[in-house]
């Protein structure tokens, strides 16, 4: 069974930026994606990047030049730097993986407000 712990969320002025973690732990054979989606209130929630085992990248049309999601295989560890953070990146922030089935991780808030 796989768990999910994430850091990094808080309170950000705009312009600012933030670095979200997510580490994987539990036995497990091999993680193929890993990655990020948010979900703002009062909207459903949307993939914003991810990365295959082999580094292949997505980002979502509105984060693109701005966040770079990055993953280190040894660590089982993939982070999101997220850079000009705007207000409507306001959203709690959830890891997922792929590894046998789909595991999420338990969300972190991201605001952005001056």
């Amino acid at each position: 069974q796989v768990q999910l712990v994430e850091s990094g969320g808080g309170l950000v002025q705009p312009g600012g930026s933030l670095r979200l973690s997510c580490a994987a732990s539990g036995r497990f054979v091999s993680i193929n994606s890993m990655g990020w989606y948010r979900q703002a209130p009062g909207k459903e929630r949307e993939l914003v990047s991810s990365i295959t085992r082999d580094g292949n990248t997505y980002y979502a049309d509105s984060v693109k030049g701005r966040f770079t999601i990055s993953r280190d295989n040894s660590k089982n560890t993939v982070y999101l730097q997220m850079n000009s953070l705007q207000p409507e990146d306001t959203a709690v922030y959830y890891c997922y993986c792929n590894a046998a089935r789909t595991v999420w991780g338990q969300g972190t808030q991201v605001t952005v407000s001056s």
